[in-house]
């Protein structure tokens, strides 16, 4: 039996070692140039987007290999934000509320260099970078909710747990809610940028396509994605949207967000924090009234609903009340002076037509010839 206690030990422990193996998947375009690597088990019919917005399928998947193949879609539809341009010309419209939530599924997730180990049992350096993020976004005057509650382990059940601290997030009723995560693909080159003349991170969209708001997930995720091509280029990574859920399909506002890999510097991680946080908050609450602007997540996509106004209805009616009210006011004074000055009514039917062809017939008779 004594011979039999190491191998019995060593069977308990296997499914835990087994879950932390770091599995990379290598996608290739048809002629074979490699597109990109992704630390998830890729499946046919994931989608990606590259950094310079060309739209693949995968099609065929080697496992034994870790390899997959991908076609080649066309360039991706990306949404229209030349509103950017005219950012600087006008204030940011008045949208109500600016909330958004953060929150860590892996939450043992770290930095090597930086935090001294890729995993730590309980929180880990992930935590650093999802408050960076969000005191980031806290400057530009957007509330911030981090949960600071953990998932562990790092295993398949992770996402199910974080599901209830994602539910109670919600109920707040933020903008959008993110999941932090970093990478785990060994090589940080992957991830190495230079934006301006600051060397940082790259971020990577991560989208889930098997629930209900993936579609509108997947449009979130381009509205970023246009915006920091726009205004911070080299910052976003690409889009991949894989198999699973993510939690996303609690909320069309919902993403994945890997702020670089486990092997990458943290100080670049965090040097890419603030860029990350006017990307996201200008594809959220936008410059433009009417461009991207939300109201909270429970609400559309942000390419929703572009050309209306983003003031509340209510408001326009109360303007246009007072307008109406103005005239009429201005109206009934002038007629008062017209009969105490023309002495009486003779005078102020002559007042009466004159002033309805000053107005064009909006009040009195309309002048003939213009009905």
């Amino acid at each position: 039996m004594k011979r039999f206690l190491p191998v019995l030990l060593l069977s308990m422990f296997l499914p835990v070692f087994a879950s932390a193996e770091t599995t990379v998947y290598a996608i290739y375009d048809e002629q074979g140039v490699l597109l990109t690597k992704v630390c998830a088990e890729s499946s046919e019919g994931d989608e990606y987007i590259s950094q310079n917005n060309q739209h693949y399928r995968i099609r065929q998947v080697d496992p034994g290999r870790r390899t997959a193949i991908a076609v080649h879609l066309g360039e991706a539809d990306m949404p229209d934000v030349s509103w950017l341009a005219m950012e600087d010309g006008q204030p940011v419209a008045s949208i109500g509320q600016k909330k958004i939530a953060l929150y860590c599924t892996h939450s043992d997730e770290s930095y090597i260099e930086g935090d001294g180990t890729e995993s730590v049992e309980g929180s880990g350096g992930i935590y650093d970078i999802a408050h960076a993020f969000a005191d980031s976004l806290e400057e530009m005057g957007v509330d911030v909710e981090v949960s600071t509650a953990t998932h562990l382990p790092h295993d398949a059940g992770a996402y199910r747990r974080s599901r209830q601290t994602a539910v109670e997030l919600l109920k707040d009723r933020p903008n959008a809610i993110f999941d932090i995560h970093r990478d785990g693909i060994p090589d940080p080159e992957e991830y190495r940028t230079k934006v301006g003349n600051q060397e940082m991170s790259m971020v990577r969209l991560l989208v889930g396509k098997s629930n209900q708001n993936s579609e509108a997930n997947m449009n979130f995720a381009k509205q970023i994605k246009a915006v920091a091509d726009k205004t911070r280029p080299g910052l976003i990574k690409d889009i991949y949207m894989g198999k699973g859920t993510y939690n996303q399909d609690l909320a069309p506002r919902s993403l994945l967000l890997e702020f670089g890999t486990h092997t990458l510097p943290k100080e670049l991680v965090l040097n890419a924090v603030q860029p990350m946080s006017e990307v996201v908050y200008k594809a959220l609450f936008g410059g433009v009234t009417g461009s991207a602007g939300a109201s909270d997540v429970t609400r559309g996509n942000p390419s929703e609903k572009a050309s209306e106004e983003t003031r509340p209805a209510s408001e326009d009616s109360k303007g246009a009340g007072w307008s109406v009210w103005l005239i009429l006011g201005l109206a009934g004074g002038l007629g008062l002076f017209a009969f105490l000055s023309t002495g009486g009514r003779g005078g102020m039917q002559k007042w009466g037509r004159s002033f309805s062809e000053m107005t064009g017939g909006l009040f009195g008779k309309k002048p003939r010839g213009r009905q």
